[in-house]
C-alpha cells in the first residue's frame, strides 16, 4: 500500500460495538463515503465482525436487527473477563506472560462452543470467503500468548478467523484453526502498526482503547451511543437501538472521513 491509500482501523467492543460499527458503516455508505474502498481495512473482535462483513459486500441494512436465538442461552461468566483484565494491570508481568494466563482462563472457562459461534460469525460475515480487497484479522494464540493476524493468504476460512478474533474469554470458548487455538484478538495490544504504510488513517473504535492522536480521524461513540449501550457490551438485546446509534452518526463521520482524504491530495 503507497502513502496515498487510506486504511480504515475498526477496534473491539463486543456484540453492541459490533452494532454500532456494522451501523456507522452502514450509514457512511448512505453517505457516499464507502468503508470497503479503504486500501486496508484492519479489524479487532468486533472491529473484526464489521471489518469481514464491509470487505465481504454484506447488505449491511440486514443487520440491523438480529434474528431472535436459535436455541438456549449460551453459558457465560463474565468473571473470567474481570479476572482477565486484572492480569493485565499486573506490572510485574511480561505482555506474553499476561496474554498466556488469560489463555489459560480462557480454555478453563468454556462459554458459547467454538462451533456455534463461529456459525453466527458465518451469518453476520455471510460467507467463508476471504474478499479481494486487504483485510487484516487480529487473534491471539492462547497457548504461546503471541499475537498473530490473520488474511487472505492464511488458509483459514473466513468465518474462522472472524470468530477466533472475537472469542472473548467466558464468552465464547477458543477457536481451533489448524491445530491451534486462538482467541480475543483484543488482548493483542495496539494494532496501530498494521497501518503505518498507509497515507490516512481512519480508526473507528466502540471502546476507545487506542490513545488520543492515533489516526488522521477518529470517530468513537458520542454520548448518547453509549447511553444505548448499555452497562455490558455483551447485551444482545440493545442490538437494533446500537445499530440506529451508529447509523445516526455516520454523516458526520462521513464529513470528517471525506476531509481527511481530499487533504492528502
Amino acid at each position: 500500500m503507497t502513502k496515498s491509500g487510506w486504511a480504515l482501523m475498526l477496534g473491539p467492543g463486543g456484540p453492541v460495538g459490533t452494532a454500532w460499527l456494522i451501523g456507522l458503516a452502514a450509514g457512511l455508505r448512505e453517505a457516499g463515503v464507502e468503508p470497503a474502498d479503504a486500501e486496508l481495512i484492519a479489524g479487532t473482535s468486533a472491529g473484526a465482525i464489521a471489518g469481514a462483513a464491509i470487505t465481504a459486500g454484506r447488505d449491511l441494512a440486514e443487520l440491523a436487527e438480529l434474528p431472535p436465538p436459535s436455541g438456549p442461552p449460551p453459558p457465560v461468566d463474565g468473571s473470567v473477563m474481570a479476572r482477565a483484565f486484572e492480569l493485565g494491570r499486573d506490572p510485574d508481568l511480561a505482555p506474553d506472560e499476561v496474554r498466556r494466563r488469560i489463555g489459560k482462563l480462557a480454555l478453563d472457562a468454556g462459554g458459547l462452543p467454538a462451533e456455534r459461534h463461529r456459525q453466527s460469525m458465518r451469518f453476520l460475515v455471510g460467507t467463508d470467503d476471504w474478499p479481494d480487497a486487504r483485510l487484516l484479522i487480529t487473534t491471539v494464540d492462547v497457548e504461546t500468548g503471541e499475537p498473530v493476524v490473520w488474511d487472505a493468504s492464511s488458509g483459514a476460512p473466513l468465518s474462522y478467523a472472524v470468530a477466533a478474533s472475537s472469542a472473548a474469554p467466558g464468552f465464547a470458548e477458543p477457536v481451533a484453526i489448524a491445530g491451534r487455538r486462538y482467541m480475543d484478538g483484543a488482548f493483542g495490544g495496539s494494532y496501530e502498526h498494521l497501518a503505518e504504510d498507509a497515507g490516512t488513517v481512519i480508526v473507528m473504535e466502540p471502546l476507545p482503547h487506542m490513545p488520543e492522536g492515533a489516526g488522521d480521524v477518529r470517530i468513537v461513540p458520542d454520548e448518547a451511543a453509549l447511553e444505548a449501550f448499555g452497562g455490558n457490551v455483551g447485551d444482545r438485546s440493545r442490538w437494533a437501538p446500537v445499530y440506529r446509534q451508529g447509523l445516526r452518526q455516520a454523516p458526520e463521520a462521513a464529513g470528517r472521513i471525506r476531509a481527511a482524504l481530499a487533504a492528502r491530495r
